[in-house]
């Protein structure tokens, strides 16, 4: 599909850079009949609040990542009070087809350490090649470590290579006396030393003796389709056996030889556990990062759990990690949403603090695990170190680290204007020394270390914190977690959120008393959201400009996606700006609408919105002429584009687009019909029958494009 470009694309843009207000006018509820015995004529009135279906639809729109076909039926038969109260208690609902789901994703249950010794960092295999680790023992599992060795042998090759060649080129452009700095004549030139060359990595003999000697006989040339057909023909186990018995630079090859046919083909009939062993045999550590990603988005389309989905997402950018910190990072962002930031996103907050504070993921990312009081145990036996031998450091001294403690006041709870001081940083990060990580490379969990804990009583925000370890810190978590400035910061960041860009302070100021009164109860503060006027206000309607998240998830969600593999769908968020754990600063990604509208951005959606409704993302599919209303397309039917836009619109676009976007969406979708020159929708009183099927074949195709359209509108866009 072409770039979309014309009246659509500026129409979404314009809409989308103003305030909704004027975007809303067409799809308002419309103001009761006037009646004409009044005297004088009076405006008939109008409520500021949403009624009816538009009220249902704005809390799926807010409390979800999107309805979904039947969404809006299904909480208009329960009661939209009942459908909330059951939001707030995630373990009352059904999951089942959720983990049935999240089954494929095997390694997402592992701990941190169980997912770096099964699928090994770039840091473990360098131990292992150093002879500082051992190789495990069992078949596959040994081979994922040797074939990543041997690549991990080639880069340090190809490194001194580099190194090797770069000094010969420093030597060859200096002047030397006894050559004049002239060019070397054949026999210099013959007699001069060849670069060296690289040496394939292999195994040593230690390694190659856990691999059957019949099993190792290297392929000296790509494999050809008769020996892919063979491998390919194994049954499962043993597939995947003797992909395990391939030296490196075979199975690299072989992997790269397979076209997508082949691909699919080998995966097929494979269990989850042996996907994963498949994939870790070529890069054990894109296993992790794609299968992080992967379960995300899986919850996010099809949990019943919506919001704690939606709050899963909130906290995991308030409390963001980036994913490529360092090697360890990805492992603990697996165990860091898992068991800290889901199970608390509809809790006490003050669980969620301490929690987070005390997770290897947060504390290795804001260098926490490297913070040492500067009168700690350990630093005086660094500076007796010191003064022994002068000079003869290795590395720089470690000490005291603020990150943590800044980011813990001006993001995490007080806020940028919380009434903190540099101060009070210092304090607080010598409250945190000795709160590290052991042995990351090894997926250890926290540990406190004493010997790196500053000594003394501390004073933050005024108030004294005496000296008793660990619990020093406990106790200002929760000095922070209780402050009427942590309450307002997080109840504005909710109401951004939630209701609008700049939210009523009267909303803010009722959020921030309910979260006082319930000892920081998350639940409390969205129910006090849930019931607020301001929250229900016809000014909310469709105010808040979908995040790349938002908006993707949302269209799978609309569409009834199967996402087999969600892979794609990581991709386009990462070509939105967005990419999941992508964010580097601390700070997250911003929510507000300006950040994301663009035309640039707009477009790259509305091409993404085109691709997925055509079925171009591979591992995506969706099907639009028998959608979840249950019709297909019976013979003798007439069809026009503007009927099937009429009844996508209803399955896509809850709450309906305005006839303005109506009217450049059939022109858009003229133009790239002609363009694609796109067969029209077939006129059954021609002279030739056509069955139902053939209908529905040029139907769907017509369908997809209108799709595509609807899917990037600028009322799709809001949310």
């Amino acid at each position: 599909m072409e770039r979309l470009r014309g009246s659509l694309a500026v129409l979404l843009c314009l809409i989308l850079s103003i305030p909704s207000a004027s975007g809303l006018a067409e799809t308002a509820p419309p103001p009761a009949k006037q009646t004409t015995n009044h005297s004088p004529a009076r405006a008939a009135y109008q409520s500021g609040q949403l009624r009816g279906d538009q009220r249902i639809l704005h809390a799926l729109n807010r409390f979800t990542f999107g309805p979904r076909p039947g969404d809006l039926e299904a909480v208009r038969a329960m009661g939209l009070e009942k459908w909330f109260a059951r939001q707030l208690h995630p373990e009352t609902l059904d999951q089942s087809n959720l983990a049935a789901r999240l089954a494929q994703f095997p390694a997402m249950q592992w701990s941190p350490q169980d997912l770096l010794f099964r699928l090994p960092s770039n840091a473990v295999i360098r131990q292992a090649a150093d002879g500082k680790v051992p190789i495990p023992e069992g078949a596959a599992l040994h081979a994922v470590y040797v074939n990543e060795i041997a690549r991990y042998q080639v880069r340090q090759q190809q490194k001194e290579q580099q190194k090797q060649q770069a000094s010969l080129s420093a030597s060859a452009a200096m002047p030397g006396p006894s050559m004049n700095n002239q060019p070397m004549n054949g026999d210099a030139a013959r007699m001069a030393p060849e670069p060296p060359q690289p040496v394939p990595a292999q195994p040593d003999s230690a390694q190659m003796s856990m691999i059957p000697a019949a099993e190792t006989r290297p392929e000296q040339r790509p494999p050809d389709e008769a020996q892919i057909a063979r491998i390919l023909a194994l049954a499962p186990q043993q597939r995947v056996a003797r992909l395990a018995t391939m030296q490196q630079p075979d199975y690299d090859s072989f992997r790269k030889a397979l076209k997508p046919p082949q691909r699919a083909a080998l995966a097929a009939g494979l269990t989850p556990a042996q996907k994963e062993v498949v994939a870790a045999l070529e890069n054990p550590q894109r296993v992790i990062n794609e299968e992080l990603a992967a379960q995300r988005l899986t919850r996010d389309i099809y949990s019943n759990a919506q919001l704690q989905e939606v709050m899963t997402d909130f906290w995991l950018n308030h409390f963001n990690v980036y994913l490529h910190k360092n090697d360890e990072t990805p492992y603990y962002l697996v165990s860091y949403e898992r068991d800290v930031i889901r199970p608390h996103a509809l809790g006490k907050f003050e669980d969620l603090l301490e929690a987070t504070a005390h997770s290897p993921a947060m504390l290795l990312y804001l260098d926490n695990s490297s913070s040492m009081g500067p009168d700690s145990p350990a630093a005086e036996r660094n500076k007796l170190k010191e003064a022994r031998n002068p000079g003869n450091q290795k590395k720089a001294p470690e000490g005291l680290n603020e990150n943590y403690a800044r980011e813990l006041m001006e993001l995490h709870t007080l806020g940028v204007n919380g009434g903190y001081t540099q101060a009070d940083v210092t304090q607080v990060a010598r409250v945190f020394t000795g709160w590290t990580v052991d042995r990351p490379q090894r997926g250890e969990g926290f540990k406190f270390d004493e010997n790196r804990h500053e000594p003394g009583t501390k004073k933050v925000l005024g108030k004294k914190i005496k000296e008793h370890g660990e619990l020093e810190g406990r106790d200002l978590l929760h000095m922070l977690a209780t402050r009427p400035a942590t309450a307002r910061f997080l109840s504005r960041k909710l109401a951004v959120r939630f209701v609008g860009d700049d939210p009523p302070q009267s909303l803010v100021d009722r959020m921030a008393k309910s979260y006082l009164s319930s000892g920081g109860d998350i639940s409390a503060v969205l129910t006090t959201l849930f019931h607020s006027p301001e929250f229900w206000s016809t000014n909310a309607y469709r105010a808040k400009v979908k995040t790349p998240i938002e908006f993707v998830v949302s269209a799978a969600r609309a569409g009834n996606a199967a996402t087999d593999n969600p892979q794609p769908l990581v991709n386009a968020l990462r070509d939105m700006g967005m990419p999941l754990y992508g964010s580097v600063p601390p700070t997250g990604y911003n929510w507000q609408s300006s950040t994301w509208v663009s035309t640039g951005a707009l477009v790259n959606r509305m091409n993404f919105a085109l691709a997925l409704a055509a079925n171009k993302l591979p591992g995506v599919s969706v099907t639009w002429t028998a959608q979840q209303d249950g019709n297909s397309v019976p013979a003798g039917i007439v069809s026009s584009s503007a009927a099937e836009e009429q009844r996508l619109e209803s399955l896509l676009v809850a709450g309906g687009i305005s006839d303005s976007t109506r009217a450049a969406l059939l022109e858009q979708f003229q133009a790239q019909s002609a363009q694609n020159a796109a067969p029209a929708i077939p006129v059954l009183a021609s002279a030739k029958p056509i069955t139902p099927a053939q209908a529905a074949a040029a139907l769907e195709k017509q369908d997809q494009l209108l799709a595509g359209l609807l899917l990037g509108s600028p009322e799709f866009q809001r949310r």
